[in-house]
């Protein structure tokens, strides 16, 4: 991968200079793949979940549960309380909209944080009873992901992008107004950002189903207990409601533990 440098137009504007970035004519710092991965990281934190009402609440907990447990009334996200009821302590998770005031009207029950973790453990030992059935469906979906790929539009935009590109240096070279392939140039880098962002979501996506058919044929007994880590690696996300948690796998597979 290669960076690039930036040309400047010759007519100035109340002393604005417009500015066009040429691809591919610097050594890059990171590898492009590197910068896409960190990228969606800084969208993950920055946005995490968005309520019913718009508003947006961003990462801030490192609990694995921070963010995941979603209200299957009013699908705002539950918190982690530390509670004492009676004189008896416990840690439990309740919807916000009970704990703050959303603008929504909830009577979601709160749920104890061991609960949630068995709940959890039943999830993934379904998954681990009908494995044979879960690989079918993670193997249609690896090829749904792949149906969806756009290689050519990529190449395209990126032949396009080269010729553009040389067209604006003979431009800047000769002195000559370069505004028009430099609109053009924004343009393309726009539409190439886009299918770039949508490949590394693919490959995400892909990189998840892989982790969960990995997981499902190397695992050869049911858990015994709850594991954290093999929580954070594969569950998306657990929406409660009254009478059963649907459990999200960040493969896409979902599974229902009724109570």
């Amino acid at each position: 991968m290669l960076l690039g440098i930036r040309l400047f137009s010759p007519a100035p504007v109340y002393g604005i200079v417009p500015q066009y970035y040429v691809e591919n004519s610097h050594e890059a710092i990171i590898p492009r793949e590197v910068f896409m991965q960190v990228q969606e990281e800084l969208i993950r934190r920055r946005i995490v979940h968005t309520s019913p009402n718009g508003k947006t609440r961003t990462f801030s907990s490192n609990h694995v549960f921070a963010q995941i447990i979603i209200c299957g009334n009013c699908s705002e996200v539950f918190r982690r309380v530390h509670w004492n009821n009676r004189g008896k302590k416990s840690i439990v998770w309740r919807c916000v909209s009970r704990l703050e005031n959303t603008g929504l009207f909830c009577d979601a029950r709160t749920v104890l944080e061991s609960t949630i973790e068995q709940v959890l453990v039943t999830a993934i030992n379904q998954t681990l009873c009908d494995k044979d059935s879960f690989l079918i469906t993670l193997r249609d979906n690896i090829a749904t992901v792949i149906n969806r790929e756009s290689d050519k539009a990529l190449s395209d935009i990126d032949k396009r992008l080269e010729d553009v590109q040389n067209e604006l240096l003979k431009l800047a070279t000769s002195n000559a107004d370069y505004d028009k392939v430099g609109d053009e140039i924004h343009h393309l880098r726009d539409q190439k950002q886009k299918l770039l962002l949508e490949s590394a979501n693919r490959d995400e996506l892909k990189k998840r189903i892989t982790d969960m058919s990995t997981f499902l044929k190397k695992q050869s007994t049911a858990l015994a207990e709850y594991d954290e880590q093999l929580v954070r690696r594969l569950i998306e996300k657990v929406t409660g409601f009254e009478d059963k948690f649907t459990v999200e796998f960040k493969s896409g597979v979902t599974v229902d533990v009724e109570e």
